[in-house]
């Protein structure tokens, strides 16, 4: 959930700065309150013992991917301008390499779509590279069980579409299968995004009976995630 930003206000404010003054409290409060209405809509679940004994923390999303399994069939769900998947094709090498997203806002544009097209061509026409330009939990359903070696999450955040995804390709990793991704933490404070991976990932794990494998600990990145079935 986005909250609205109270910035400063511009100099050509038809208030005067008493009466500034005098507003920003109320503003303060009304943001605070939005925060803790969407804080509370997010559903909490506890983790057990069982779902972190085997969790072993990483310095950071490169030393994650270097543990990942080579050579393996993968997906990328967020792609933006790919640097990342860059990173899994040069370090995982994958047999198949599914790239999954809409570029279809602002932010996430047709150029970018184009560009990936483009920075991938030769894997494109080799056939390690797949493009898919869709909604990526309407994207799961061009898969059948047990496909994927592993696949990594990194979309909008929210728990809503966290969740989608975690029970959308639950059953299309392998049984021993990871699913990964990114921004297990609280949001974004610089855009006032508050974030729903972490409590989409414990109740995933609860439900399901997963337990997280990978922690990333890096301050200036994002933390990465990797989770499996408990067997």
């Amino acid at each position: 959930m986005r909250f609205i930003m109270r910035a400063c206000p511009m100099e050509d404010s038809p208030m005067n700065q008493h009466e500034l003054n005098n507003a920003r409290p109320y503003f303060r409060e009304l943001e605070a309150k939005e925060r803790e209405a969407c804080v509370n809509a997010i559903p909490k679940v506890r983790l057990a013992e069982k779902h972190m004994r085997n969790c072993e923390l990483l310095l950071n999303r490169a030393k994650l991917l270097a543990k990942l399994p080579r050579w393996a069939i993968t997906a990328e769900l967020g792609v933006d301008h790919a640097a990342f998947s860059e990173e899994i094709l040069r370090v995982a090498q994958p047999q198949t390499l599914h790239l999954i997203d809409l570029w279809n806002t602002d932010r996430y544009h047709d150029g970018l779509f184009e560009g990936t097209k483009a920075k991938f061509a030769s894997a494109i026409s080799a056939g390690q590279v797949r493009i898919h330009r869709q909604n990526s939990i309407q994207a799961a359903a061009d898969f059948h069980d047990d496909y994927f070696d592993w696949i990594y999450v990194d979309t909008d955040h929210s728990y809503e579409t966290t969740a989608r995804e975690l029970r959308s390709y639950a059953a299309k990793v392998k049984q021993d299968g990871i699913i990964a991704g990114h921004d297990y933490t609280m949001g974004n404070w610089v855009s006032s995004y508050r974030y729903g991976v972490i409590e989409a990932l414990h109740e995933f794990c609860v439900e399901e009976n997963w337990e997280f494998v990978y922690l990333t600990m890096d301050p200036f990145e994002s933390q990465s995630f990797a989770i499996r079935r408990i067997l």
